[in-house]
């Protein structure tokens, strides 16, 4: 099979377009990119940064899963806020996207026990938040009819006074179960009860970042992919247009963007169908990273300024030293998982390790 392979590589060789050689490039970024000197900011503040990370073991029966993040806080000196923890879910379609909600979760509690524990004048995101507010509901599953019934103000005080207590973990399961959200059929499919949980935990991320964003002003987000293309309308994301062909300090013409108006969401629609994000892109060091700036407010050009030399200060190899930290201290490995398992005693046969009888 390699060799076949290996033929069908030779024959699509070069099959990866590069932009015509015939291309206006001047012309393309003309009026939307600009080289300039980026400085840095001599007031005092305080910053902080979080990131998520989540990891799974399959095994025949189940899937053994750890979620985690980290906010990292430097106020003169360095300090740490971190929430885990590890679960047993069933083998479902949507684990990547059960995971990655119960992540957000955890990310979002710690920065706004950032917030309100440490008073930081600025938190960095890992991300877009924007994107989180326009895929707000779960595609993985359908919402269960029962759980649908049940979005109601009553569902959203109950969420809202647990969460007011609870600065931890997830409050969700506690919800499904005093409230009998959980509506099983006759043959007991246990994968039925992650669709309730997929549903509930998109709830819990929704009041969440309704509850971090009360914080606005304070917030910004940094990216080092996307796949927007709308500055350039290329056929290859902004990100990478710029990656390719500029190399200095700089950054682009600032565009301001809200939600989409059809984006659903089961609480707080009007609130965030008023916000507006400020988006940009910008280059701290020659010959390192373009990176997405994302502000959800609309910010003046001399608030993005300022904001680009707050970020230069803490920046090492044009990236934000802080949440380059975050994200290496909270990665989970495979090794982690190993270990892990070991300590929780799990010693359960895994596909791979059947077919290698």
């Amino acid at each position: 099979m390699l060799n076949s392979l290996y033929e069908k590589a030779i024959a699509k060789r070069g099959f990866i377009r590069e932009i015509s050689s015939e291309t206006d490039i001047d012309s393309q970024l003309e009026y939307k990119w600009f080289d300039r000197k980026i400085g840095e900011s001599t007031s005092n503040f305080s910053i902080a940064a979080g990131d998520g990370s989540f990891n799974k073991k399959k095994f025949l029966t189940t899937n053994f899963c750890a979620v985690g993040a980290e906010s990292i806080i430097y106020d003169g000196e360095i300090k740490k806020i971190d929430d885990s923890d590890i679960f047993d879910i069933s083998h479902v379609s949507f684990l990547d996207e059960l995971l990655s909600n119960y992540m957000a979760i955890y990310e979002l509690k710690c920065a706004i026990r950032t917030m309100k524990e440490y008073n930081v004048d600025y938190y960095m995101f890992d991300g877009s938040i924007l994107g989180d507010l326009q895929n707000a509901f779960p595609r993985g599953a359908k919402m269960p009819s029962k759980l649908k019934d049940n979005l109601d103000d009553s569902l959203l005080a109950e969420f809202e006074r647990r969460l007011s207590i609870r600065k931890y973990g997830l409050v969700f399961p506690e919800i499904r179960d005093s409230l009998k959200l959980v509506e099983l059929p006759k043959t007991d499919d246990a994968n039925k009860i992650e669709e309730y949980n997929l549903h509930l935990a998109s709830v819990e991320k929704i009041i969440l970042l309704k509850e971090i964003l009360q914080f606005r002003k304070r917030i910004i987000s940094i990216s080092k992919t996307s796949s927007d293309n709308e500055l350039f309308k290329w056929n290859i994301p902004d990100i990478a247009f710029l990656d390719k062909f500029t190399k200095k300090q700089g950054m682009t013409i600032i565009k301001h963007k809200q939600v989409y108006e059809n984006a659903p969401f089961p609480f707080f629609n009007d609130f965030f169908k008023s916000l507006t994000f400020t988006i940009f892109y910008v280059r701290l060091q020659d010959n390192k990273n373009i990176l997405k700036v994302e502000l959800p407010y609309k910010a003046t050009k001399e608030e993005v300024f300022d904001i680009i030399r707050k970020i230069n200060v803490l920046s090492v190899q044009g990236y934000p030293y802080l949440l380059n930290k975050a994200h290496n201290d909270v990665v989970i490995t495979g090794r982690n998982m190993k270990e892990l398992m070991k300590i929780a005693k799990i010693y359960e046969t895994t596909n791979r390790e059947v077919m290698s009888w």
